[in-house]
């Protein structure tokens, strides 16, 4: 395929999310079974072309003038991509695949059109609704922080020190570009081509190897943070597809009796054949559907060392992974998690030995998800928990000056920390 179908492929795709207000990964699936020509090449660059024109829908449209999916791409190959107008005029030719010639309009937007005035909601390409709520978390970096969440993030693995070391995967990765990442201890980060797509690293034979495991530098530092110990009893209580409970068992060199479990079981699939591959060794605890099912882990309730809480959210902080997100993202379902983030957080609870620790981490960058959570268990348990200050956590002090330290957590954000906005706090079980 040209540049130019690609483009009336994503105008395609964009239509589609917008009409059926689905994801935007369905929708791509479901275009490239219909056209069966386009080859894998094609695919990810109309993927990234979908991807990044959601990334900045509020501004491409502010740019254009107009709310339509040929706008939006329009205006994001000016603003994600800074190609000229003469270039994009090129692509908008009219010819055969070619998306229809330009108007005197869109040329002339796309030439001189400008965000000075636009909103911070349409500079920052957020859901109005929810700018007051990343406003009271980002404060005066919420503009940079926004920008920071409208690119595209970069390619981050975790050397897995059950089979390697970071040196020696540093070598082999070397043909990738790839360098340490600025702050976790065992990543490394590798660079992504004009497209936003890097190297085809499921097929790499030291990944089916198990040397390493794809994973955010953010989420490497919240399990870090989590500070498991050899000889702890751990549950990993929202596992899904283990990433966690991966990089946890490597943490502490199998010498932790590891348990995994996800109240949905489809969520835990993955997590066996990541277990084999990385020699990792946790038990998998799925429970079962049905109006008898029964709690796998009453067996550990107040006896678990360490309870890792990787809350169900928003995924706020991951708008750079999956930018049609924020988009489909309502009041409504935020409360759904605020629920959930309860039910987990009471569970785990339940769960901690006089003396344990709860670790809850979560991808969103807003309050009522991460601190308004944790004061709202604290106050559910009557005194029974603590927060732990968050300077304390292992590997804390490294990251000083660089997160955000809230009441009783800390934040990771792009901007500051260059990783998706995670939130981690720790609390103690008093009795």
């Amino acid at each position: 395929m040209t540049p130019a179908a690609r483009c009336s492929a994503a105008i395609e795709v964009l239509t589609d999310i917008a009409e059926r207000r689905r994801p935007a990964a369905d929708a791509l699936k479901d275009w490239g079974l219909a056209h069966r020509f386009a080859g894998s090449g094609d695919r990810a660059a109309i993927a990234s072309l979908v991807y990044d024109a959601l990334r900045r829908r509020a501004s491409a449209a502010w740019i254009m003038g107009d709310e339509s999916p040929r706008a939006v791409l329009l205006g994001s190959l000016r603003l994600q991509q800074g190609l000229a107008a003469p270039t994009v005029a090129a692509l908008f030719s009219g010819e055969r695949f070619a998306p229809e010639r330009l108007s005197e309009a869109e040329a002339g937007r796309l030439a001189s059109a400008t965000l000075d005035d636009a909103p911070p909601e349409v500079a920052g390409d957020v859901p109005e609704w929810i700018l007051p709520a990343l406003r009271d978390v980002l404060g005066d970096d919420l503009l940079p922080e926004l920008r920071a969440l409208g690119r595209r993030a970069p390619l981050d693995i975790r050397v897995n020190t059950l089979k390697t070391d970071r040196d020696a995967a540093l070598g082999i990765l070397s043909a990738y570009g790839a360098a340490p990442t600025p702050h976790a201890a065992q990543g490394l980060r590798i660079p992504t081509g004009a497209d936003g797509r890097g190297p085809a690293l499921h097929v790499d034979p030291e990944f089916l190897a198990g040397w390493y495991e794809i994973q955010d530098e953010g989420s490497q530092l919240a399990a870090s943070l989590a500070g498991a110990l050899e000889g702890e009893t751990v549950v990993d209580l929202c596992a899904g597809g283990g990433g966690k409970t991966l990089a946890l068992a490597a943490a502490t060199g199998n010498r932790a009796r590891l348990i995994a479990t996800d109240g949905d079981p489809r969520r835990l699939a993955p997590i066996h054949e990541r277990l084999r591959r990385s020699g990792a060794q946790a038990e998998i605890r799925t429970p079962r559907g049905g109006r008898a099912r029964a709690d796998v882990l009453a067996d550990l309730d107040g006896t678990v060392d360490r309870v890792l809480v990787d809350a169900p959210c928003t995924g706020s902080g991951t708008w750079r992974r999956n930018p049609d997100a924020k988009w489909r993202l309502r009041p409504g379902s935020l409360a759904t998690r605020v629920a959930e983030q309860a039910q987990v957080l009471d569970r785990a609870g339940l769960l901690a030995r006089p003396g344990g620790r709860v670790v809850y981490v979560t991808c969103s960058l807003l309050a009522e998800e991460n601190d308004g959570a944790v004061a709202r268990f604290l106050q559910r348990t009557g005194g029974a928990f603590a927060s732990v200050d968050a300077g304390t956590m292992p590997g804390a002090g490294a990251l000083d000056g660089l997160v955000r330290r809230t009441v009783h957590g800390l934040q990771m954000s792009p901007a500051r920390t260059g990783t998706d906005g995670f939130y981690v706090a720790t609390l103690e079980k008093r009795s």
